[in-house]
């Protein structure tokens, strides 16, 4: 099947008739249509959406930046006094990137590398919430530009990227474009750069390599010339560390910004206050 559209369903969480659909025209990319057979197997296998709800950069940056340092002790309360996870430390500010590292580290100990063991089911859950917060924490201080997320946790991650595939990343991001997500238990050379994490271990260090069904809508735009550079800088200073590690510039250059797959029709920041009162995701489906 070859379809040319995405449409998400957006409804109000407390009244699910309340909705309104963003259709996007999918990128005629090999990539592309390898992802949209992702979600329709996940759809059809039966896994549901994780969190209907996980929305970014909507509400003043003050409310996003308390209800995050709320719920990310209250976790941490939890995994240190039921799971016994000695963790030891709190998050206190948002721009507290050391904190976050920290706390990421935390995450990819507990939980295991992409392909690990699986462990208690419960327990993965609580440990894999850590992770999405602390992104929520860093989305936050990184300008809390609007975005939503779309996972499917349970469906496996064993699907790997072609060297054609790599043609769709792109530094910059235009307002309403859909990307596949980063579902490797790590880091990126991006990432790195952006977090100066001194806590990540060496195979921790994961480039872009498998994909899933998993993706983001970005309800904004960025200019990627500048950051490319500094992801470019930031290699050439820890250049020996990467070699040493089996990596060169080529190597990693290719997949620095997002793997875009398909974009808004009719763009206009107008959406924003459509999505604002339905922050819940009813429907993916495509045509």
């Amino acid at each position: 099947m070859n379809f040319k559209y995405l449409h998400i369903t957006y409804a109000n969480p407390l009244d699910k008739s309340d909705q309104v659909v963003l259709t996007f025209r999918l990128r005629d990319t090999q990539i592309a249509h390898k992802w949209v057979e992702r979600v329709l197997t996940a759809q059809n296998l039966g896994y549901p959406i994780d969190d209907p709800k996980r929305f970014y950069g909507f509400g003043t940056r003050e409310q996003q930046t308390h209800d995050a340092l709320n719920e990310i002790n209250k976790l941490i309360d939890r995994l240190e006094n039921f799971w016994r996870i000695p963790i030891g430390r709190r998050l206190t500010d948002i721009n507290d990137q050391d904190t976050l590292n920290y706390l990421h580290h935390i995450f990819e100990t507990e939980h295991g590398l992409l392909g690990a063991k699986k462990i208690n089911p419960q327990f993965q859950k609580h440990i894999g919430h850590l992770n999405v917060l602390v992104h929520r924490c860093e989305s936050i201080q990184r300008g809390a530009n609007p975005r939503q997320v779309i996972t499917y946790y349970g469906l496996p991650k064993d699907k790997i990227l072609e060297s054609d595939d790599y043609r769709s990343f792109d530094t910059g991001i235009k307002f309403g474009t859909v990307v596949v997500n980063y579902v490797e238990i790590g880091k990126t050379l991006q990432d790195l750069m952006m977090d100066n994490d001194s806590y990540i271990s060496r195979e921790a260090f994961r480039p872009f390599k498998h994909y899933s069904a998993d993706f983001a809508v970005h309800f904004h735009e960025t200019d990627g010339t500048l950051f490319y550079n500094a992801v470019q800088e930031y290699f050439i200073k820890n250049q020996s560390h990467f070699e040493t590690l089996g990596y060169s510039w080529n190597d990693l250059s290719n997949s620095i910004g997002t793997l875009q797959v398909a974009d808004l029709n009719n763009p206009t920041h107008d959406v924003l206050k459509d999505i604002e009162t339905r922050q819940f995701v009813k429907a993916v489906d495509f045509s």
